[in-house]
């Protein structure tokens, strides 16, 4: 299966929300746009829990929570994902409660003592509205932090509305579907590393497929955006949806350079281009580089690099190893290209590299892909493996594929 692309060639009605196209001609309005542009009716005599971050903002730069709040709407509670309220905080790293300096609003942490939201949490929220950019990979937290607020909703019979954004991978689907033995909060939703959809696209597909925790539905309302296509990807101005992503063409190498976080290779954390390189101290980088761009992977380019990380992995050691940068998306496989990494470093340090098993188990979504990569299996063999799960995705997903190609 040649990038597991699909046009969408069926459309399912689904439940929206009727805010009246105002956009200029060719002007691309968010979710968030175009509920702000019909006033806030939608939020009219409702007490507002807002989920989001510093990637809420609207086509004029100011934030969802201030704009709402200067039309006259009653926002009640602020509740942030990983990396908190601002985004400021590291991968990883818990955060509390507290109070926004900017508005006096209540701020609960979704990335702390809970990831879900309780029913005090909820108790002055008459609707739950979830406004996060997105970067299109399963194993982002975001999309579970947004599926576990929808089964906090559905249990507390409050709507749960969602102001849809740009995928910025567009149309690509790639990588294995997740095992259900395998999924955890880098990976709550059964869908591939590269999903495909909107986040209001996939909302709608975790709601009528019954994903939900024990088969609970939603009150779901999706703000869909107006004249984005697939193929327009990112169109937004950009806004670094975490510390580590902090160019948009970072957003094509992370499904699969994330994999090296299974390893004790640097992915870059500590250095000023995260997920753009990988490297260690015991890493050839002239050999890495040769034998990576002799691998057959299209759509991407390696060169040698010398870089000392200032935190996480290898920090304050000068690592060897390679650069990566996509030169055509249209033919880049991600998860192939991680594993074809974890393979070659694999035969060519077998003494040196490690990879844990648990934790590539999790990003990656499959279990079989350990052995098959200590045992030398070819990359190429790796992804067939899941392609009979991928395909069966891909035919659920395109039900649910609201926006065309182009």
């Amino acid at each position: 299966m040649n990038r597991s692309v699909l046009h969408v060639t069926a459309l399912l009605l689904l439940t929206a929300l009727a805010v009246p196209a105002c956009r200029a001609q060719g002007v691309m309005m968010t979710g968030a746009d175009r509920a702000v542009a019909d006033h806030g009716r939608l939020f009219a005599g409702k007490r507002v829990g807002l989920v989001t971050n510093q990637t809420g903002r609207l086509a004029d730069g100011r934030f969802l929570v201030d704009a709402l709040l200067d039309g006259g709407t009653r926002v009640t509670a602020l509740f942030g994902p990983e990396h908190g309220i601002r985004g400021d905080a590291a991968a990883g790293e818990k955060v509390r409660d507290s109070v926004d300096a900017q508005t006096g609003l209540p701020v609960y942490s979704l990335y702390g003592k809970t990831s879900k939201p309780t029913p005090a949490m909820l108790e002055n929220v008459d609707v739950l509205v979830y406004d996060i950019q997105d970067v299109g990979a399963r194993f982002y937290t975001y999309i579970s932090t947004m599926m576990l607020c929808m089964e906090a909703a559905a249990e507390q019979e409050i709507p749960f509305v969602v102001l849809d954004r740009p995928n910025p991978l567009g149309e690509l689907i790639d990588g294995p579907v997740i095992e259900d033995s395998l999924r955890s909060f880098v990976g709550i939703v059964r869908i591939p590393v590269v999903y495909g959809l909107t986040i209001g696209e996939l909302a709608t597909m975790i709601n009528e497929s019954g994903w939900l925790a024990e088969g609970r539905k939603a009150r779901l309302n999706v703000v869909w955006m107006d004249g984005w296509t697939r193929s327009m990807r990112l169109t937004t101005p950009w806004i670094a949806p975490s510390p580590n992503i902090r160019r948009p063409e970072t957003i094509d190498l992370y499904p699969g350079l994330c994999l090296i976080e299974a390893t004790n290779l640097s992915e870059g954390r500590g250095t000023d281009r995260p997920f753009h390189q990988i490297g260690a101290p015991w890493v050839n980088a002239k050999r890495l580089s040769e034998r990576l761009n002799a691998s057959g992977l299209q759509g991407i380019r390696f060169e040698p690099v010398r870089f000392t990380p200032t935190s996480s992995k290898n920090a304050g050691v000068l690592c060897q190893g390679v650069a990566a940068t996509v030169t055509d998306p249209a033919t880049f496989k991600p998860t192939l290209a991680g594993v074809t990494i974890l393979s070659v470093l694999r035969a060519l340090y077998p003494d040196s590299l490690v990879i844990r098993r648990g934790s590539l188990n999790r990003l990656l979504g499959v279990s079989a892909a350990y052995a098959s990569i200590l045992k030398g299996v070819s990359p190429g063999q790796i992804e067939q493996d899941w392609q009979p799960g991928l395909k069966e995705y891909v035919e659920l997903a395109v039900h649910f594929r609201r926006y065309p190609q182009q």
